[in-house]
């Protein structure tokens, strides 16, 4: 059963590597491989030899020789496969809730224009130098909102300034290169070092101690580079066109990214689940959002409009909720859930022994770096948090930081490596072999300059 097992994930993923030429979203092959996963589980518990117990990292004894079912007191496989498939569902909900609080604030930012804000800070006509501003910005607010949505907020902004796209591509490719290397130093700023943080793997301060200066070197080296560039050389003209502006959107937009940052200190403090921290900030945003809107509301209408419910239809937090990308949460919980009904079977754990055999660790985390640049970053470490013995690597173990900077930065080399890069392709219309034949060496220039400064530390 093992082998089908594997050829529905590998089928599945598949589809989703080629979902443009399907022409069908992602999170349908998600789902269904799943669900197929889990369903091929339970049909051939009774036959499995062994069992991964996911809350204590190691096999389980005896497995093969357990009834299916037991009338008595104790384990049975078929109590191992509920406890496991809860355990599973738990760890991945929370990592879902977690996205959903932080994209519900990033919307909520949005409704009152807060990120015009940033437009306003750029006073420069000079291609060098607003290459360097966006590269900044781009490292900065990916540690924050994360890599994906920096990237949507920063090529927002960069219409309203170049209005040639052919000027604007170039800006985008360095934009995600800074955005991936800026998400990778901070436990909120991409997926993957989210669930590396919540799976109690790496730790805020220690994350950033390890990785800020790889990181940053990931970023300044391409930028740096690319800033010698004919395409960076002489001015631009800014497009004339004004945008409206919201007296509340420079509050809003400080509040959010105040209280996003807030999280990972209230899990320090509190030592709750980062969720916890996320639903706190999101009630605090929203409380603000909602008592401003209210205000702003009554003092220009009278009642409630027309065919409105007198609250839902004007709610900036409603209207927010109504905007995350709820496609994303459920493709997470396909990709997360298909590589736990993996995991849950051993099959992970064992390739993870069989690879630390073969060749070096630090090797190994090099090409899963590469391979993040063809495969969605996502299962990969999802794949690699059930791989390693945790009495050899433990939280903060130095494997670990490099994960998450290598699953971080390596999905830069191809424009659909990282959710950044997918999102500009989509944004800007870039071209996948324009991407590969101009920024992509920048790339890798970059991710190798970072794994060099990385290992040089000694780690």
């Amino acid at each position: 059963m093992e082998p089908i097992i594997v050829a529905v994930f590998v089928l599945g993923y598949l589809a989703i590597t080629v979902e443009h030429s399907l022409k069908i979203d992602k999170l349908v092959p998600a789902l269904l491989m799943m669900a197929f996963a889990w369903a091929l589980v339970a049909f051939g518990l009774d036959n499995f030899e062994t069992w991964f117990d996911s809350a204590h990292s190691t096999l389980v004894e005896g497995f093969k020789a357990l009834p299916l079912h037991s009338d008595v007191h104790g384990m049975d496989k078929a109590t191992w496969l509920e406890h496991t498939l809860l355990h599973h569902f738990g760890k991945t909900c929370e990592i879902l809730i977690f996205l959903v609080g932080a994209m519900t604030i990033v919307e909520i930012i949005d409704q009152f224009n807060g990120f015009s804000t940033i437009r306003r800070f750029i006073k420069t006509n000079s291609k060098r130098t607003l290459l360097w501003i966006m590269a900044i910005l781009a490292f900065i607010l990916s540690a924050i909102i994360d890599n994906l949505t920096a990237t949507i907020v920063l090529i927002t902004i960069l219409r309203k300034l170049v209005p040639d796209n052919k000027d604007r591509i170039w800006f985008a490719g360095l934009i995600i290169i800074a955005a991936n290397a800026g998400g990778a130093w901070s436990p909120i700023g991409d997926v993957t070092t989210t669930m590396l943080w919540m799976g109690e793997k790496v730790t805020t301060g220690k994350l950033i101690q390890y990785l800020i200066v790889p990181s940053l070197i990931c970023m300044i080296i391409p930028t740096l580079i690319a800033s010698m560039l004919p395409a960076f050389k002489g001015q631009f003209q800014p497009s004339g066109s004004e945008e409206n502006e919201n007296p509340k959107g420079p509050m809003m937009l400080y509040l959010g990214l105040i209280m996003i940052v807030f999280v990972p200190i209230f899990k320090t403090v509190t030592h709750l689940p980062p969720y916890v921290g996320m639903m706190l900030s999101l009630g605090v945003v929203a409380l603000v959002a909602e008592v401003v809107s209210n205000r702003q509301f009554s003092m220009t209408t009278v009642g409630p409009e027309e065919g409105s419910d007198g609250h839902g239809h004007n709610s900036p937090t409603f209207k927010a909720l109504s905007k995350i990308e709820m496609p994303s949460i459920l493709f997470f919980l396909g990709i997360l859930m298909t590589v736990a009904a993996l995991e849950s079977l051993g099959l992970i754990f064992t390739f993870g022994q069989t690879v630390q055999n073969a060749m070096s660790t630090d090797i190994f985390v090099i090409l899963l770096g590469v391979g993040s640049a063809l495969i969605d970053n996502v299962p990969l470490v999802a794949a690699s948090m059930g791989m390693f013995d945790p009495a050899s690597f433990g939280t903060d173990a130095g494997t670990w930081h490099f994960i998450a900077y290598a699953a971080g930065t390596g999905g830069s080399m191809l424009i659909i490596g990282s959710a950044a890069g997918v999102v500009a392709m989509g944004m800007e219309k870039i071209s996948f072999f324009w991407y590969l034949k101009n920024i992509a060496w920048l790339a890798l220039v970059g991710y190798l300059t970072g794994v060099a400064a990385f290992m040089m530390s000694g780690i």
